[in-house]
């Protein structure tokens, strides 16, 4: 109901997503009522201003969430393990950005755009999981192609923002680009090796089968949005030296024939889609076109001439908005606007 109001956690506030949900939420006019911020102690006492009013964060206990509809997570993989269960308990849904329930067959995955259905499923444990950043923007892209033409093969590749490794590693790579150019040494952190003026082809650990945690999150969750486990699959997923905003490189081959421009077209009327493709131009998306941005840009569209129902296509989108904030605001609404 338009006039109903909901009561909200975010939790994991003070934290780049954490404080962008804030901004979302403010954005969307979220209908919200009473609103609880929490976060670990180090940071428990934080002030934040949410329409205005500000707020004080508070720690994250156990009874946290007795009383409210919806709690927003940003909290990390073992924060969300220990207490999305005790929300649900407490008859709070909770929406997850982790990867802690994002393959549990009983926890819908969620975009709105693609599969927002799936939101029922929330009741088998009260947790909806909010996607990887880096599927949720190719999903968008690429669903109107796969209810179309029926994707039979993806081949990815990755251009990921240091944002995704948090604000530590956006502070890294401002103070390794300042060594680089005043001629200092260079100290690393966050990351193995220096990710200034540098591209590291690791995301997230290794497994064995010299595949990252970061690529088969891309492989597994894609299939699992769609609904289709017989989807072919491969990822190489890069970090680099980039502020905000992933950019994507994806090979597509379909069932169906697809042209080009009937993609283009398709895509030109997606939702949550803004298609840019003028290369000759110099029209293609960028990272900097997409900070502070909801929309999935697409370009480079074209034939891939190599097999016989080839694609190729250049997706960018700011990882913190869409990829984690934006998405997280628009499965609550979703929750608000049919469910609670």
């Amino acid at each position: 109901m338009a006039d109903k109001t909901i009561d909200v956690v975010v939790a994991g506030a003070t934290g780049a997503v954490g404080r962008q949900i804030l901004t979302c939420l403010e954005e969307q006019k979220f209908p919200v009522n009473n609103i609880r911020l929490l976060s670990s102690s180090r940071s428990a006492g934080t002030e934040l201003t949410f329409n205005g009013q500000r707020i004080t964060v508070e720690k994250m206990e156990k009874d946290s969430f007795k009383g409210y509809d919806l709690a927003l997570f940003s909290a990390g993989g073992n924060t969300s393990k220990e207490f999305a269960p005790v929300a649900a308990e407490a008859g709070c849904v909770v929406v997850d950005n982790s990867s802690a329930w994002r393959m549990d067959p009983e926890v819908p995955l969620v975009v709105p755009e693609v599969n927002p259905d799936a939101v029922a499923e929330y009741r088998n444990k009260n947790i909806i999981a909010n996607p990887n950043c880096s599927t949720i923007q190719m999903v968008v892209a690429l669903n109107p192609l796969h209810s179309e033409f029926r994707i039979k093969r993806l081949v990815i590749s990755t251009y990921q923002a240091v944002s995704g490794s948090g604000v530590k590693a956006v502070e890294e790579l401002h103070e390794q680009t300042k060594s680089c150019l005043e001629g200092r040494p260079v100290e690393t952190g966050v990351y193995p090796h220096q990710i200034a003026f540098n591209a590291l082809p690791h995301i997230d650990a290794f497994l064995d089968t010299g595949y990252s945690k970061e690529e088969m999150k891309m492989v597994n969750e894609t299939r699992k949005i769609f609904g289709d486990h017989s989807i072919g699959i491969t990822a190489t997923t890069v970090r680099i030296p980039v502020f905000n905003g992933h950019s994507e490189s994806v090979n597509i081959e379909t069932e169906r024939h697809a042209s080009a421009e009937t993609v283009r077209e398709l895509l030109q009327n997606a939702p949550g889609v803004e298609v840019l493709d003028d290369p000759a131009g110099g029209v293609y998306p960028m990272a900097i076109y997409a900070q502070g941005k909801d929309t999935t840009f697409v370009g480079r569209i074209r034939q891939d001439d190599s097999i016989e129902n080839g694609i190729n296509m250049w997706i960018v989108s700011d990882n913190i908005r869409k990829g984690a904030a934006t998405n997280t605001v628009q499965i609550g609404r979703l929750l608000a606007d049919q469910y609670l």
